[in-house]
């Protein structure tokens, strides 16, 4: 690469504008299997009562089956989404009203939120630096005698430190729900995630490691936890009576039901998960292959007990090394690379940071208005029992407005002569950075 190459930002030819390809991975065993579901005309089995009937149709048990399997657990209780999981796994944790849930600040708001549905009140925990993940040292500052459950969530692709988290939990008698929707088939010492805390979450959407359009699952090996959230799914209050459940709290059910068709989708995804993910890995050990050694940008740290799935590309980067703020940096990047088949319309897959710290969200800053001047956040926040103000995690905010460049562009489908693309525009920008300090 010419270091008087002038950067596409400013009107010199871009390293490529032809499309890159998009990230495929439904294909006929996918089709068979819908095919196979239509030709029996059963498109739910699901009742609402206590009944055989009430734990769903032959597709979505056999994919329970399957996942429980994986991931090395007891039980997998098949949703419609992640978003559900969360919801259903705080109510069979058994938070009630003020209790609080210590949450990351640095994720999709779902995974905070779950916790308003059982009128929780959400605390956030600062993140790791260097794997954006919750630790025990970070949710210890949080724990009150109001504490009820931890959300930690798997960001980005690899487990957050759950020895020392779980060893916490257990001190305090409190619930541990993993958020994996990132973290399909990754692992810490050797354990698949949704097994290390008390409940795991997966995410089944359409942009996700495997998918089924929309979808989730939900892991645990407690047997009473488990039977909490097959009743929360499928409308409890009509069923804990017939069913003998003595234990009412938060048995005010919802339809979180997935169907028979996304469910051997999901069964024939869950195959295909394995080299999906190793495809990933081999992509980014190249881009990091190629990347290292540039000035001010370093490549993810994966802890000694894990590993790392991918869900995206998260660089950190050090403005103050190259003199050029990032989002000068990754404007010229995007200038540089084209969209991607079937997500023209989002631009070139590069960004800057993840989301935003959650607690910067109007709910949360106004709570009050947002959720009502009684509810147990808005007066936990007016009693300045919880904070939601700018500096609370200062990890998160450094990170998110500063430091973290994510990309996509390590995705299975992506060709070696993609990713030398995606190379050659980094080091195209590294190599002009001159250019961005004028």
């Amino acid at each position: 690469m010419s270091n008087s190459s002038t950067l596409a930002l400013y009107g010199g030819k871009p390293v490529r504008t032809r499309l890159f390809p998009a990230y495929r991975v439904i294909g006929e065993e996918e089709k068979s299997a819908v095919a196979r579901v239509l030709d029996r005309g059963i498109l739910s089995r699901f009742l609402g009562a206590w009944h055989p009937d009430f734990f769903g149709g032959p597709e979505v048990q056999a994919f329970e089956k399957s996942w429980a399997n994986v991931s090395k657990v007891k039980h997998g209780i098949a949703v419609n989404s992640n978003t559900s999981g969360l919801y259903a796994a705080v109510g069979a944790a058994g938070v009630q009203p003020g209790d609080e849930v210590i949450v990351s600040p640095y994720t999709m708001a779902a995974s905070a939120t779950a916790a308003l549905i059982f009128n929780g009140v959400p605390v956030f925990a600062d993140i790791d630096p260097q794997t954006y993940c919750l630790t025990a040292d970070t949710i210890r500052e949080r724990i009150t005698e109001r504490t009820r459950a931890i959300i930690v969530v798997h960001i980005f692709g690899q487990c957050a430190d759950m020895g020392p988290i779980m060893e916490l939990a257990r001190e305090h008698n409190l619930v541990v729900i993993e958020d994996c929707a990132q973290a399909p088939f990754a692992s810490y010492k050797g354990q698949p995630a949704g097994g290390l805390g008390h409940m795991g979450v997966f995410s089944l959407n359409y942009h996700k490691h495997i998918h089924t359009g929309e979808g989730g699952m939900v892991t645990t090996n407690d047997d009473r936890l488990a039977e909490r959230l097959q009743l929360i799914r499928n409308h409890a209050e009509a069923v804990v009576e017939k069913k003998g459940v003595v234990d009412l709290s938060n048995m005010i059910g919802f339809n979180f039901r997935l169907g028979e068709i996304e469910a051997a989708i999901g069964f024939e995804q869950l195959r295909k998960g394995p080299q999906l993910i190793e495809a990933r890995k081999e992509n980014v050990q190249y881009l990091e292959s190629k990347l290292v050694g540039l000035p001010g940008l370093s490549m993810p740290k994966v802890g000694p007990a894990g590993d790392h799935v991918y869900y995206v590309h998260a660089l950190d980067f050090d403005e103050s090394v190259t003199g050029v703020q990032r989002a000068k940096l990754v404007e010229a990047l995007k200038a540089e690379l084209p969209c991607t088949e079937l997500r023209e319309g989002e631009g070139p897959l590069v960004g800057m940071g993840y989301v935003r710290p959650l607690y910067m969200l109007p709910l949360f800053r106004q709570p009050e208005a947002a959720a009502g001047p009684n509810s147990p956040i808005a007066r936990a926040h007016a009693a300045g029992q919880v904070s939601y103000a700018d500096g609370l995690c200062p990890v998160a905010e450094k990170a998110h407005f500063s430091r973290v460049i994510t990309h996509e562009l390590m995705r299975p489908g992506m060709r070696r002569e993609d990713l030398d693309d995606v190379v050659n525009a980094f080091q195209k920008v590294w190599h002009n950075i001159n250019q961005l300090r004028t």
